[in-house]
């Protein structure tokens, strides 16, 4: 069976969270032949891969939402929809009931220039027909504008030729659920989606604390990938989430409850069984570390401000921020900055990092996210025996505290954002050995009882081994050979 995975944003080109994930995935399966097919941002991240590719997979394809379209002389003419073209089209941007089929047809078979469409007379009209319906009450021309922004990222994965696989295993819904109800069209391949974090809800964040985007045209790039999600959705054969407020969550989007499944992550517990721990000259500090991107959704600068608090009350506090800073720059150098603003010289960035090397000496772990799924550093931080500090989001309180089970209490969870609650919490695991040690062990027992990658890689061979039956494709345990 040849599997595609389709990762908007992550595989290969950044480390750690879900491309780790996927990373592993791939690497638990060495019987079955993938292939990715990855969402980035422009060509000039073309094959800047930051993974050693594994032998079992074969190929990475790259499809661009910021593209251009290369022509050699040659104007192309505008498109004509027909009746049946324009009305999904037309149903499609006004959010009504949409055969996307019809949608999947007409980019790959008519037009040729997605820029050209753009500026076409169908999708002004369609355009203008939205505007008088919905909008008259703002400037047309910028309404124009704005659509033809929101639709040509759409549009651009539309034009994709998808490359041919028996299973599309999506990690998210938005463009890659498209591509992969595409594919799933064209291809009659099955389509699995598997979401770390729900999609929609991530990006209406996003939106909602951008600043490029004001007013109504918020919601309206809201609308889009709520559109995206709710076509995935439909189309996927299964659902998987990694935790039942998740599932709950995926329902209230428009996922028929009957195709969730839950699964939870799992990490190579092994590896993190013998680790460095502290030499005697490091106990001197108590090391606060955080496994992280240095990017805004991980709300670096409260982490920085809450540890300056926390540092006049424990001098011996020393925070270890560990992961890439070079995924945002802007806010890195930001980071940077306040880091010396507030004259902190017990803050480390050490860069891209692994784990192993510095989890032991670490006494307890910080995430103080926004937005989260399942976070796998709070795993891997059980798996090493300590505790965790984080902030209310995605699965953290039940990491945290647990579901029904009677390992007791593994760290201490926050409001996001809160600096006097993530500080708190701060001082009071520093200065209590015996607390951080008895947290440290619950979260242990926690990981080790539900999230092993064993027990996920048992979860997945279920569900792969359905979908190649389906395909009538022989199973096998014997590596897969080009």
């Amino acid at each position: 069976m040849k599997v595609c995975i389709v990762a908007e944003g992550c595989y290969p080109y950044m480390v750690g969270g879900v491309s780790g994930w996927i990373n592993s995935m791939i690497q638990s399966f060495p019987n079955i032949e993938f292939i990715v097919l990855a969402i980035v941002a422009n060509r000039s991240m073309r094959g800047k891969f930051k993974y050693e590719l594994p032998d079992n997979l074969t190929e990475v394809y790259e499809v661009y939402l910021e593209d251009y379209e290369w022509k050699t002389g040659v104007r192309y003419r505008d498109v004509h929809l027909n009746q049946e073209e324009y009305r999904q089209m037309r149903n499609m941007i006004l959010n009504q009931d949409t055969d996307w089929n019809v949608i999947f047809d007409l980019f790959h078979d008519k037009i040729r220039s997605v820029n050209d469409f753009l500026m076409g007379k169908d999708f002004f009209h369609i355009v203008r027909e939205c505007y008088e319906m919905k909008y008259a009450n703002i400037i047309f021309s910028d309404f124009l504008w704005t659509m033809r922004s929101i639709y040509l990222p759409l549009m651009l994965v539309l034009k994709m030729d998808v490359p041919e696989a028996d299973l599309y295993h999506c990690v998210a819904t938005g463009y890659a659920g498209v591509l992969g109800s595409m594919a799933k069209h064209f291809h009659g391949s099955s389509l699995l989606i598997s979401e770390h974090g729900i999609y929609t809800r991530e990006r209406e964040e996003e939106i909602i604390k951008a600043e490029w985007v004001r007013g109504i045209y918020k919601n309206m790039w809201i609308e889009q990938f709520k559109k995206m999600s709710l076509l995935a959705y439909r189309q996927a054969d299964m659902v998987t989430s990694l935790y039942e407020h998740a599932k709950k969550l995926q329902i209230e989007l428009g996922c028929p409850p009957e195709k969730i499944q839950v699964t939870p992550n799992g990490i190579n517990t092994e590896r993190l069984a013998d680790i460095p721990q502290k030499t005697e000259d490091e106990k001197q500090w108590v090391n606060a570390g955080a496994v992280l991107r240095v990017t805004p959704i991980k709300d670096v600068k409260t982490m920085i401000q809450a540890f300056a608090f926390a540092k006049k009350q424990v001098p011996q506090l020393k925070l270890w921020i560990m992961g890439p800073t070079d995924e945002d720059q802007t806010y890195a150098d930001e980071c940077f900055e306040l880091v010396k603003t507030l004259e902190l010289d017990d803050v480390v960035f050490t860069g891209r990092i692994d784990v192993k090397d510095y989890l032991g000496k670490m006494d307890f772990t910080l995430l103080t996210s926004i937005s989260e799924g399942q976070p796998l550093t709070i795993l891997e931080s059980f798996a090493a025996h300590r505790p965790v500090i984080a902030t209310d989001v995605g699965n953290c309180r039940e990491l945290i505290y647990g579901n029904q089970d009677e390992f007791g209490e593994a760290g201490i969870l926050t409001h996001i954002m809160n600096l006097e609650e993530i500080a708190g919490a701060m001082v009071e695991l520093a200065m209590n050995d015996a607390v951080r040690m008895a947290m440290g062990e619950a979260g242990y027992r926690r990981v080790m009882a539900f999230y092993r990658i064993e027990q996920m890689k048992d979860v997945y061979k279920k569900i792969y081994r359905k979908f190649s039956d389906q395909h009538q494709k022989a199973w096998t345990e014997e590596p897969f050979r080009i």
